[in-house]
């Protein structure tokens, strides 16, 4: 049936999401989910939104989620947009934001959505290589552009770009957008939303898949100068104007106004994390410094691939990225539990066990 498709699905390259398999008593540590579920808070506001209304389409402008997000920050809700999934907020923001003559900029080794985004909206891009250490280096963006996007901390890598060094890139470049994803920030990293009071070009996004233990409602957004919230607003307006249903809205914003639990549950992540690095090294592992809910590590000489294949059949699941070559000897291993983790280290020294 593809003599029916269009030229632009011909030519497309479809993101690959984690594997999300079907296997007992499984290890699950490839999709960075935070191994903790929501807040109690949340599942009660589920519960209460189960009734009559829901024969009523939901608030198509999200009010009061974008309310509690707007108090948690300190900006204003017209400094704020929501969306299903921070993917699709940033699918959105690369149409209306980052769509233009001069190619858009991202790390060569980042979230492999972003030339996705690119390929179906006929956006050119170039690609910016990390340095030997696999850190992103603000003056290599320093340079004319339709855009600026990256991860921070980066992913699959990691490393965290300090904000002062976001801040200069800033105030050089305020002829284009910038657009820090700050998915996994809560981890150990420090946010810029601060920064949008300063500048008008910088947009933040967040997710409620990690930090806030809400992978299953698709809940993300973005915060910026209201000019680029309105631009937004146009594009979901012209593509679904109820991309939250009833039960995100609810569950989402009282994700947000639980911050004791927010602090705890990331507080319990940073502390596995930890523990886990020590041990990883213990075995031979070289392991990336990260600020986020993952580790990029590697077992110099051994191929990544086949690690996480000896996982696999032991039903823990990592990720591997088999390009770019140079990160073919790593893995990506979300932060379970502290069992979770014991088991893993207990299966990684069956597999690198001396024959």
């Amino acid at each position: 049936m593809s003599r029916y498709w269009s030229k632009v699905v011909q030519g497309l390259t479809p993101y690959v999401p984690g594997e999300q398999p079907k296997l007992p008593n499984l290890i699950k540590l490839n999709t960075n989910e935070s191994p903790y579920g929501p807040s109690r808070r949340v599942l009660d506001a589920l519960r209460a939104e189960i009734g009559e209304s829901l024969r009523l389409y939901p608030d198509p402008a999200s009010d009061k989620l974008r309310e509690a997000i707007a108090k948690r920050y300190g900006v204003t809700p017209a400094q704020v947009f929501v969306g299903n999934g921070s993917d699709e907020v940033l699918a959105h923001v690369f149409l209306g934001l980052l769509k233009h003559d001069k190619p858009v900029l991202f790390p060569d080794i980042t979230y492999s959505f972003y030339p996705v985004y690119c390929g179906l909206y006929d956006i050119p891009y170039e690609p910016v290589p990390l340095n030997r250490a696999f850190e992103i280096v603000v003056d290599d963006y320093l340079r004319p552009n339709g855009g600026i996007i990256f991860p921070n901390p980066n992913a699959p890598t990691g490393r965290f770009v300090p904000v002062a060094d976001i801040d200069r890139l800033l105030r050089a470049n305020t002829g284009s957008v910038v657009v820090i994803d700050e998915a996994y920030v809560d981890f150990g990293g420090e946010s810029v939303v601060p920064l949008v009071q300063r500048h008008p070009q910088l947009l933040v996004t967040h997710t409620l898949s990690k930090s806030r233990a809400l992978a299953g409602l698709r809940v993300g957004y973005a915060i910026g100068h209201p000019d680029l919230i309105e631009a937004l607003n146009r594009v979901k307006d012209s593509f679904n104007s109820y991309p939250l249903d009833r039960f995100a809205q609810a569950g989402a914003a009282a994700a947000i106004e639980d911050d004791a639990y927010f602090q705890a549950m990331c507080s319990k992540v940073i502390v596995t994390k930890k523990k886990l690095v020590q041990e990883l090294q213990a075995l031979g592992f070289d392991v990336l410094p990260s600020a986020a809910n993952f580790l990029f590590a590697r077992v110099p000489g051994r191929d990544g691939g086949e690690i996480a294949a000896k996982l696999r059949d032991r039903s823990i699941i990592v990720r591997h990225f088999r390009k770019p070559v140079r990160i073919a000897e790593f893995m990506r291993i979300t932060v379970g539990t502290d069992e979770q983790c014991a088991g893993l280290l207990e299966a990684l020294r069956e597999i690198l066990k001396p024959a």
